[in-house]
């Protein structure tokens, strides 16, 4: 395998976990409503959760693309959305 071929793996490995990222806060903010962390800052922990999620699902699994992983990712995403709304306080 090379280098670009390596590259190009581990970016298709973690682009479900970016791609969330990138649209998590904004759906949190159009469901939820304004309020919590910044936008960046909850890019940046929805990024690095959602790879800890991919990583672990393949450490479990033994290969990458099960759709058990896909569907921790997504409720690792949307509860720490929720955690960074604080979403327990709302009426």
């Amino acid at each position: 395998m090379t280098v670009w071929l390596l590259v190009l793996h581990l970016f298709n490995f973690v682009l479900p976990a970016l791609a969330l990222a990138l649209m998590m806060p904004w759906a949190g903010r159009w469901v939820i409503g304004a309020g919590g962390l910044p936008i960046k800052r909850r890019m940046l922990v929805h990024a690095v959760a959602g790879v800890l999620v991919l990583v672990a699902g393949l450490v479990l699994h033994g290969n990458d693309g099960k759709m058990s992983t896909y569907m921790a990712l997504v409720l690792v995403a949307a509860t720490a959305e929720w955690a960074m709304h604080r979403g327990w306080k709302q009426k």
